[in-house]
């Protein structure tokens, strides 16, 4: 027997990021457990067609300025039951990455969802339930290679979304940080030969990331792993730090001698 999402039925939804990737196959799994899902991308071409595809709500523009009008659409004040986080910034470079790049890094993978926390809580706390589901990454947990600005907001995301979960979890508020390693998406194309070597073997489809937070919202767990070993990995990480980095820097130099 599945655990129970019975919970999601009516439940008004909002994803962020939802224009293709994870964002759609979670607004797709959402909208196929009965709930009111309001799809929301950058791109309104995108965010349209995932909408029209799932009898949703189109609601394109920038993740962190569109709580309002998502709770417009899905009925006015108390409207929300779930905020996926999802809109997401895939960001290669080392620590000489420019300033912008890591700004627009820590803006989109970190303030967003800080944003629509702020927007969202009040409401949420008053009346004693409510849903943030943050998509962070296993870069989150554990590290990216090549992609400092990515691997330094995805771990600031991680971070946000368990100080929520502390915070507030005895006021009623469920939190869900998702952290896959590689999904067959278009992030995972920019991802580049880093991508390759240390995601694409293990690659999975969106709709198995959908799966695993459907699972985890019906167990009430926090944290959401599509890819289970990644508990392994998070443990030997805390448990034998100088054994994970040294394993991490032989990753590193060998993508270094295959980009030459």
């Amino acid at each position: 027997m599945g655990a129970d999402t019975s919970a999601l039925q009516g439940a008004g939804v909002v994803v962020t990021g939802a224009g293709g990737g994870i964002g759609a196959a979670l607004a797709r799994r959402f909208a196929a457990e009965g709930a009111r899902v309001v799809v929301n991308d950058l791109d309104p071409v995108r965010t349209k067609a995932v909408a029209e595809e799932i009898g949703a709500i189109a609601v394109p523009g920038d993740a962190s300025a569109v709580v309002d009008e998502a709770r417009e659409a899905l009925g006015g004040p108390g409207s929300i039951d779930v905020w996926c986080a999802n809109a997401g910034l895939s960001s290669p470079g080392d620590a000489f990455a420019d300033e912008d790049v890591w700004a627009a890094a820590w803006d989109v993978n970190v303030m967003a969802h800080v944003r629509a926390a702020r927007a969202l809580l009040p409401e949420w706390l008053e009346r004693g339930s409510g849903r943030f589901v943050s998509t962070v990454s296993a870069a989150g947990l554990l590290t990216m290679i090549g992609a400092a600005p990515y691997s330094v907001s995805k771990h600031g995301a991680y971070a946000f979304a368990e100080w929520l979960s502390l915070t507030y979890r005895h006021r009623g508020l469920k939190v869900h940080a998702i952290c896959p390693q590689g999904v067959r998406t278009d992030m995972l194309t920019a991802a580049g030969s880093a991508g390759e070597l240390v995601l694409a073997p293990t690659a999975i489809e969106p709709e198995d990331v959908a799966d695993a937070l459907l699972d985890a919202i019906g167990a009430d767990r926090f944290l959401v792993l599509p890819h289970p070993e990644v508990a392994g990995y998070y443990r030997n990480r805390a448990t034998d730090p100088e054994r994970w980095l040294g394993t991490m820097n032989h990753v590193q130099r060998a993508w270094e001698t295959g980009a030459r």
